[in-house]
């Protein structure tokens, strides 16, 4: 029998994580055309509502039923704005072991919020799933997205050489592939030790350890 995520919701002190609805459509389809979101992801390009719909009202509950991953929006809680999306993939549920990446919305970058929403999820995966290792990529040239996995007490495993394919501006405005390096990174439940409190002092809140 596949083992699947259940349908949470995952409170911070200042973001609500909980499933994607319809409401999000429009917002995920404006966040999902920031160049830095097309530079690292695979998503497709244009990316537009009817996409963001597919998403949310198809690819996102398959994948928790199929017991593969889980899509959570991440909002503001006193606005309710779509900040970005967590996701959980390549789960392993008899090694209890998953996949965590993270898109924030340019509006939002550099106030902590991915960080905040990965430890969350993080602590939620290690002490409500009972998970053993959650794994993180990078791209070699995705500083942003190595500074998350860092504040939150991932370690760096090692690269895998060629793994990424990313995307890169074109001299006619146009979008052309690169392939690139991913970092591994892994997070442990022994890594957690300490990592709220660290995380709040660089960022600027206090530290959390409820969810709903």
């Amino acid at each position: 029998m596949t083992s699947t995520f259940p349908t949470i919701s995952i409170s911070t002190e200042r973001l609500v994580l909980r499933p994607l609805d319809e409401d999000d459509v429009p917002a995920l389809a404006a966040m999902m055309n920031d160049e830095q979101i097309t530079a690292w992801t695979s998503v497709p390009q244009p990316f537009g509502e009817e996409d963001a719909r597919r998403w949310i009202t198809e690819y996102a509950p398959a994948e928790r039923t199929a017991g593969h991953g889980l899509d959570l929006a991440v909002t503001e809680f006193l606005t309710q704005r779509l900040v970005g999306v967590i996701q959980l993939g390549r789960t392993n549920w008899h090694v209890r072991s998953t996949e965590l990446s993270y898109i924030v919305a340019p509006w939002a970058r550099g106030e902590g919020y991915a960080s905040e929403a990965a430890l969350a999820t993080a602590q939620w995966l290690f002490t409500d799933q009972k998970f053993e290792r959650i794994e993180l990529r990078t791209a070699a040239d995705n500083t942003a997205s190595q500074q998350v996995a860092q504040k939150i007490g991932c370690i760096s495993e090692g690269v895998l050489r060629g793994a990424c394919i990313a995307r890169v501006r074109t001299e006619d405005g146009g979008w052309s592939e690169a392939r690139t390096d991913f970092i591994v990174w892994s997070l442990l439940p022994e890594d957690l030790e300490g990592a709220d409190e660290q995380l709040a002092e660089s960022a600027g809140y206090t530290s959390y350890t409820d969810w709903n």
